[in-house]
């Protein structure tokens, strides 16, 4: 059984080569690996071109969106196994092996995962991601492969399309609700996958960033993308931030009735700093860190205003051929 590494990039020229490194090491000589390029600038491309890759890319006037790498690997793809990795990751050596072995043995399981070792725990951030945890990270059965895993091909073929071009977020979320609707399971096993390393910049301006990405618009996208589907009750239960982001849209409502009805201002904005220093509080306590307390409020209220713009955002064949072209063959 052969293996199809798809390694999503934009402007990862830093770590790409070590990346394609640990993939080629892993993939062995039935596999392959594919670049998925949504249109560096950075020199990326000219690091993929060094190696015994197939490099691929967006046309111009694609726009690119963390949907659209996976899907435009995908469409180059022939392995029986399809492994998900970005540009800033270190592919353990054991993974593959493991993981075609818990397929093999599990035929209703569509994918396999593994952990995910954060490296940049100076960032708020990814220190914020592993000090929250969540059953997704844990082992066993999950609902999502957050950070990638290794998806059998016949499942994802049952489901159309690998994952959503419209979607600047939560693909891999996306993906896993499709699966389980149409009864394929997930798993992450108790072995490495990935050393991820991530954006090395202070979490304020990865926030920030992601905002002008349109990352953060995922949720409302996602949501979008499901409406009128089969998978749309499980989405919506699955996504627990949506309760925590309804208790945003209420506090702030109720946070702007006090400034508007209690008569004295002053008194009315001293609620409002000391309902909003509370949160913080509890934040802080849970995460035993001010700093990262601070960052998660901070965080919500950010992803809160992007829901609704995701939401109504127009929407393009999530299965239709992205347009792009091949820049380099693996046996060229």
């Amino acid at each position: 059984m052969s293996v199809s590494i798809i390694i999503k990039t934009l402007n990862e020229a830093e770590r790409l080569a070590a990346t394609l490194e640990s993939a080629l090491a892993a993939v062995g000589a039935d596999g392959e690996v594919i670049v998925a390029d949504s249109g560096s600038t950075d020199g990326t491309v000219e690091i993929a071109q060094r190696y015994p890759v197939t490099l691929v890319q967006i046309a111009a006037d694609q726009q690119p969106s963390c949907g659209l790498g996976p899907q435009l690997g995908y469409q180059y793809s022939k392995g029986d196994y399809l492994c998900l990795m970005d540009g800033d990751m270190l592919l353990d050596p054991a993974f593959l092996a493991k993981a075609v072995a818990y397929l093999d043995a599990n035929p209703k399981v569509g994918g396999v995962g593994g952990r995910v070792v954060e490296m940049n725990l100076e960032n708020l951030e990814f220190a914020r991601r592993m000090s929250r945890g969540g059953a997704e990270y844990n082992a066993g059965p999950v609902d999502r492969l957050n950070g990638g895993g290794l998806y059998r091909r016949q499942a994802i073929a049952d489901v159309g399309y690998l994952s959503d071009r419209n979607l600047h977020g939560y693909e891999e979320f996306d993906l896993g609700v499709r699966l389980r609707q149409a009864g394929w399971g997930l798993y992450r096993l108790d072995t490495p996958f990935v050393q991820h390393f991530g954006y090395q910049m202070n979490a304020y301006a990865l926030l920030l960033r992601r905002w002008r990405s349109k990352y953060l618009r995922g949720t409302g996208e996602v949501i979008r993308a499901a409406m009128g589907k089969a998978h749309l009750g499980p989405l919506l239960r699955d996504i627990r931030e949506l309760r925590l982001w309804s208790a945003v849209y209420v506090g702030l409502l109720i946070l702007l009735l006090v400034l508007i009805f209690v008569p004295n201002k002053l008194l009315a904005l001293g609620i409002c700093i000391a309902a909003v220093a509370g949160v913080i509080g509890v934040m802080s306590l849970k995460h035993r860190s001010l700093s990262i307390g601070l960052y998660s409020v901070t965080a919500w209220v950010f992803m809160a205003a992007a829901l609704p713009l995701g939401y109504f955002k127009s929407r393009r064949d999530p299965a239709a051929w992205i347009d792009s072209k091949v820049l380099h063959k693996a046996d060229a």
